[in-house]
């Protein structure tokens, strides 16, 4: 085979796997379900395909090696949407406490809404919200004694995943005042997820917000490192949701360089959506880390291509080809 041949041979090739790649990050998203949070809608070892584009084709934000973080971002450019996402899509989007995680759940409440849930029922603008046909419960109904302290948002209201709210979904043009009494817990990691930079700056010692929760990295990587750069383990990262901080701590607020306090409001850029998993009691979902900004979705479920029983290694064929509704 001469030099020529093999040139143009390799060319093909290259043109192949570059045209794959195109259209797996613009047109379809390719997804490996690793949890059962979405049963039985989609059943742990599916292997789903996405549409991209519905929701606004964009071209890649990250470059790297699959299935690590080992990359760097980029600018991204969005093309316009056919459609918003709609209550009952289930969307495929990254998640909001680590991003080279992404997550598959139902979208139960959009901009603008407000959600509660109230011994298990889950209500939107004060209506009852029937379970998914597929859906599945657990366990009987958490008491209200019982709090769980990774709820989001926990306060008297926000107890456990059975009962929480009301909570309201904050759009795009929602304008939040800044006074003495705003609520740092609620805004400030939308302020995060609208690309802004928050710190902590008193007696010369600064604090650097950020939304990458270490506990959910220590879940992926399983490296106890990964906490060294956090407060209180002796680094300056810290997240808007700590234990360390206290309310009167974000007096020294800084956003974007500037004190906090010496802003009168704060506009929203984008939209945000409250999504939760078809398998209620095992799903941990926007009742525990709270909102999915529009930026963050890549895309809606569609169908199951392939699926593996991950207990036994065997093909469910009777998956194959299944529509996710």
């Amino acid at each position: 085979m001469d030099k020529v041949k093999i040139k143009s041979e390799a060319k093909a090739i290259l043109y192949i796997i570059l045209t794959v790649l195109l259209i797996k990050v613009t047109v379809v998203e390719a997804y490996i379900v690793p949890t059962g949070s979405m049963e039985n809608t989609i059943m742990t070892g599916d292997f789903l395909i996405g549409s991209r584009f519905v929701f606004g084709m964009r071209t890649p934000d990250w470059i790297g090696i699959p299935y690590t973080d080992k990359g760097f971002f980029i600018p991204y450019f969005k093309f316009p949407a056919f459609r918003i996402p709609q209550k009952n899509d289930v969307l495929i989007f990254k998640y909001p406490r680590d991003k080279y995680v992404k997550y598959v759940k139902r979208c139960v409440a959009g901009p603008g809404d407000t959600v509660s849930v109230s011994e298990k029922e889950l209500f939107v603008n004060g209506r009852k919200v029937s379970m998914s046909d597929r859906g599945k419960y657990l366990t009987s109904a958490m008491q209200k004694k019982y709090r769980q302290p990774d709820i989001f948002l926990q306060s008297e209201t926000n107890i456990n995943r059975d009962n929480i709210g009301p909570i309201y979904v904050p759009k795009k043009g929602d304008v939040f005042p800044i006074h003495d009494e705003t609520n740092w817990r609620y805004l400030l990691p939308i302020i995060l997820m609208e690309g802004h930079a928050a710190t902590l700056v008193n007696n010369e010692v600064s604090y650097e917000f950020t939304l990458q929760d270490p506990n959910e990295i220590f879940r992926r990587k399983g490296k106890e490192e990964v906490f060294k750069d956090y407060f209180p383990w002796g680094g300056n990262l810290i997240t808007p949701w700590s234990d360390g901080i206290k309310n009167e701590h974000f007096q020294y607020l800084m956003i974007d360089g500037k004190p906090a306090n010496e802003l009168d409001q704060f506009v929203l850029k984008q939209n945000y959506y409250w999504a939760m998993g078809d398998n209620r009691d095992d799903s941990l979902d926007s009742r525990y880390w709270g909102f999915v900004p529009e930026n963050n979705i890549l895309g809606e479920a569609l169908f199951a291509y392939f699926s593996l029983n991950l207990d036994t290694w065997t093909p469910r064929w009777n998956r194959i080809g299944t529509v996710i509704r």
